[in-house]
Order: structure tokens, then C-alpha cells, then sequence
């Protein structure tokens, strides 16, 4: 895990958040998209934000900087969601986890396993997909979400 350079270093002010910085959901998808998982992680009280914001959800603080993270991790959390959007309606039902990667870092994202397959402490990796080879529903996407990769948990 190595933090990025100083241009994505806080403290951030407004006019550092632009639509595609690497701190909004827009540049989370895009550095996604370039094979990168990335979070913010703030330099005040080492709180980890994935995916990354402008300020500490811990202590408040905009001293925040990106860094890459390691895309394994362990289920700590897991469900079932029996009725999903409907961009994801066909593939119900899905069993969804929280995983703590191994950074600390924690990203919710869906298992390519059946429930009852899936057990907290299962080691997992995150695989990115490209969109369009997602069997995913595209007339339910918005505009800017058409070309954002999706990420899926397999486990190991």
C-alpha cells in the first residue's frame, strides 16, 4: 500500500472536488476502471475511506491522501438480498459482504458464492470487470455510471 503523490494530498478544500477527483465515486469507478482500488486515507488519525472522501468520516479533519490497497481481504459481514435493484434482478439472490481488506480497509461489494458457501473469516479477492461483459441490465444504469467497472468478491 503506497500513498499517491502530493496532488492528491489534503488538506482539500472546495475547489479541490471537482467531478472527477479521485475523492468522489465518479473517481473511485475511474481509477477502478484503470485497475486500481484506491482509498482515502486520513493523515490526522489513519481512519481509511473506501471508497475515498474528501474528509475524515473519523475525526472530520481534510488531511487526507490516496492509496493504493491490496485487493484481498476476510468477510466479516455477509447477507443475502433476495430482492435487488433491478439491474441486478436476475441474479438474485445475491449474497452481499462486508470485507475488511488486507489494509484494514473496508468495502462492501457482492460474492460470486451462494449463501451458504460464503462464512465470516473466508479470505476473498476483489476482481474488477469491465461493463460491458457485466451481466448486468444496462437500460437501468444513469448516464455517468454506463462506463464504471463493477467489482465482485470470489473467494479463495
Amino acid at each position: 500500500m503506497t500513498d499517491t503523490d502530493s496532488t492528491t494530498t489534503g488538506p482539500l478544500g472546495p475547489d479541490d472536488i471537482t467531478a472527477d477527483s479521485p475523492f468522489t465515486l465518479p473517481g473511485f469507478f475511474d481509477a477502478l476502471a484503470e485497475g486500481r482500488l484506491v482509498a482515502a486515507r486520513c493523515t490526522e488519525c489513519d481512519t481509511q475511506m473506501l471508497p475515498p472522501r474528501p474528509a475524515c468520516y473519523g475525526c472530520g479533519s481534510r488531511a487526507v491522501t490516496l492509496s493504493e490497497q491490496p485487493r484481498t481481504g476476510e468477510v466479516i459481514s455477509y447477507t443475502s438480498v433476495n430482492r435487488p435493484p433491478s439491474a441486478f434482478e436476475h441474479l438474485a439472490p445475491i449474497t452481499v459482504a462486508v470485507v475488511e481488506l488486507d489494509s484494514s480497509a473496508r468495502l462492501t461489494g457482492r460474492v460470486e458464492a451462494s449463501l451458504e458457501d460464503v462464512a465470516i473469516g473466508d479470505r476473498v479477492e476483489l476482481r474488477i470487470d469491465d461493463p460491458e461483459t457485466v451481466d448486468i441490465d444496462p437500460d437501468f444504469d444513469l448516464s455517468y455510471e454506463e462506463e464504471w467497472p463493477a467489482h465482485v468478491f470470489e473467494l479463495l
